[in-house]
């Protein structure tokens, strides 16, 4: 039995992609932690995922997309990228300042993953276990690699990737906008834009309750609204946090010009 929470949802296109965003609070939770930013006109999208007590969550993950979206247009490549870094660091440093305001007890984080994309190539960056994969030529990778206690026991050898999926520490992150450390750590990878690309940005209620077999099944769908066919599957699975999906197709010159 799946919730009957609506499911919230956007759908948006500019230029050369189409995107479509969805989030729901899962089939157990009663609130979501999980925030998304899809914005095709800046070639930008995220997802979310904030941690915390006493909703504190809640508070992180909105600190972290509105600061996201806040990002103006007309940036260049390179000043976009790093308007976002700048932002990214701001946001950091704002939970550590909010977290300490409450009395430095309360846990005020939040994971993030971010698309950006620009002329002929993306740049993809994140902190924390929120995942990126590229659909591409019939085929699913995942773009980005957890900052997880699970995931460092998986590249150790000590574990294997379904072992790490009913581990019980499988939620404790490594890495997280808001953490102990000064300055935000966050990995990047860049790449060339194909026509056809199709990415997805999601939390892990995704990620951790659907296997990749299926999240590869609902990308190989040509529906655009595939970010809520994401995130109903999940609902589906029972999975116990909260769910959020970002897909953003990237279309080809033919496309665009018979729109």
């Amino acid at each position: 039995m799946t919730s009957v929470d609506p499911i919230e949802r956007s759908a948006m296109s500019a230029g050369r992609f189409h995107s479509s965003a969805a989030t729901h609070s899962g089939a157990v939770r009663d609130h979501n932690e999980d925030r998304f930013v899809n914005r095709p006109d800046l070639g930008l999208w995220a997802v979310a995922d904030g941690a915390g007590g006493h909703q504190a969550g809640d508070v992180a993950s909105t600190i972290v997309a509105d600061a996201l979206r806040a990002v103006p247009a007309g940036l260049g490549s390179a000043e976009l990228l790093a308007e976002v870094r700048l932002r990214l660091d701001r946001a950091h440093k704002r939970l550590q300042e909010e977290a300490m305001r409450r009395g430095g007890t309360d846990i005020l984080a939040s994971t993030v993953v971010v698309l950006v994309a620009r002329g002929e190539h993306y740049a993809c960056l994140w902190a924390g276990d929120s995942r990126a994969y590229l659909w591409r030529a019939g085929m699913l990778t995942q773009v980005s690699h957890d900052h997880s206690f699970v995931q460092e026991l998986v590249d150790a050898g000590a574990i294997t990737p379904i072992e790490a999926l009913n581990h019980p520490r499988a939620n404790v992150i490594t890495r997280a906008l808001g953490a102990q450390s000064e300055v935000v750590s966050l990995d990047k990878t860049t790449d060339r834009l194909r026509s056809g690309d199709r990415f997805l940005l999601c939390s892990d209620g995704v990620s951790k309750t659907l296997a990749e077999e299926e999240i590869a099944r609902v990308m190989a769908d040509a529906d655009p609204a595939s970010a809520t066919q994401m995130v109903t599957a999940a609902l589906e699975g029972q999975s116990d946090d909260n769910i959020t999906a970002v897909v953003i197709d990237v279309l080809s010159a033919q496309s665009i010009d018979g729109q």
